[in-house]
């Protein structure tokens, strides 16, 4: 979407769009503005998968950690102090009035952390965000999501020649990492973990 239409948070594109579904199923009496606002802030009470804040805590050993998210920045905050996360900083695409996959975004996480693009590695499960990242010069793991889009969805998990890292979870990418931060290596090269098929 980023380029394509004016851009919108993610809190206004959540609530247009809710507004366009119950339209569609004719139930736009049965919720009140309330009720709407409700179902539409969902989004900021989702909770982590199970190994991200194991994950994230053994980063933290190690390295400084940050969000780059194209959710808003207020529903980013709610979900980092809700679950006791330890970024060290909150980034999201808001801040540029865009969202990923503009270089703007990345540009972005570069200049607020103050660090070479290539100092800094991209974790995510979403390829267009990686396959962005790794263009603006970032390094990139890829960690697979596959119950992401429910029992029926249809996930690539298919690992890419460009991944530095592969792990089927961010504990697993983040006893990789330690490791070799500890050994005093750059990412150990290409690194797989129970490479994702």
């Amino acid at each position: 979407m980023a380029g394509t239409i004016p851009w919108r948070s993610t809190d206004r594109i959540y609530r247009s769009t809710l507004d366009r579904i119950l339209a569609d199923v004719d139930r736009k009496s049965a919720f009140s503005p309330e009720d709407r606002d409700e179902l539409s802030a969902a989004w900021s009470t989702l909770k982590p998968w199970p190994d991200t804040l194991p994950g994230l805590t053994r980063l933290r050993e190690r390295f400084r950690l940050s969000t780059l998210s194209n959710g808003s920045m207020a529903s980013i905050i709610n979900i980092v102090k809700t679950h006791d996360l330890p970024f060290d900083y909150i980034l999201t695409a808001e801040l540029v009035n865009s969202s990923k996959p503009d270089p703007r975004v990345y540009a972005l996480a570069q200049k607020s952390l103050g660090v070479r693009a290539d100092e800094i590695l991209m974790v995510a499960c979403h390829k267009y965000d990686l396959a962005a990242a790794k263009k603006f010069g970032f390094k990139v793991a890829f960690i697979s999501r596959p119950p992401e889009f429910g029992a029926r969805g249809e996930v690539d998990v298919v690992t890419e020649a460009y991944f530095e890292s592969v792990a089927p979870s961010l504990s697993d990418l983040a006893n990789l990492l330690t490791t070799c931060a500890y050994r005093k290596t750059s990412v150990c090269g290409k690194v797989r973990v129970g490479s994702p098929k």
